[in-house]
Parts: C-alpha cells; structure tokens; sequence
C-alpha cells in the first residue's frame, strides 16, 4: 500500500469530508478511500451512472411517437412572447 499526502485542502472542502466522515460513523481515512474509490468506478458497484442506463432501449416505436407528440409543442416559437 501507498501513503500519500493531499496539501492545500480548503477549510469548505475539509468540513465537507468531516461531515461526511461524521455521518458515516468512520474515519477520516476510511471515508476518503471511499470516496474516491467510487468517484474513479473502483468501487463495488463499478463506474458512476446517472441511473437511466437500465431505462436504455426499452422505449417501442409507439413509446417514441407519444414522447414526440407531447413534446411537439415545445418545438414551437410563441412569436408574442418574444416581442
């Protein structure tokens, strides 16, 4: 294992580790090694994701023709609101 040192922490970013660390119930160090691990997909659930990937493809033809429909309006420019 390495040890490594971080300089010129900012006082906003050490209170936010340190809330963190308190609300994790761990140490400081644990709770750094976790967090980056996760930032950098090294965790156990892999790369950060917004979440929509499990929604990708499951959209039939006639999903995506109802999407387009209901947003059609928005397409448009409502030229007395621009005057």
């Amino acid at each position: 294992m390495k040890n490594l040192t971080i300089r010129n922490v900012s006082k906003r970013l050490s209170g936010a580790l340190d809330r963190e660390r308190r609300r994790r119930d761990r140490s400081l160090n644990a709770t750094v090694l976790e967090l980056l691990g996760r930032s950098l997909g090294l965790g156990p659930e892999g790369r950060p994701t917004n979440g929509l990937g499990r929604l990708a493809g499951t959209w039939t033809a006639d999903d995506h023709r109802e999407f387009e429909t209901a947003i059609a309006p928005f397409e448009s420019v409502d030229e007395e609101m621009w005057r």
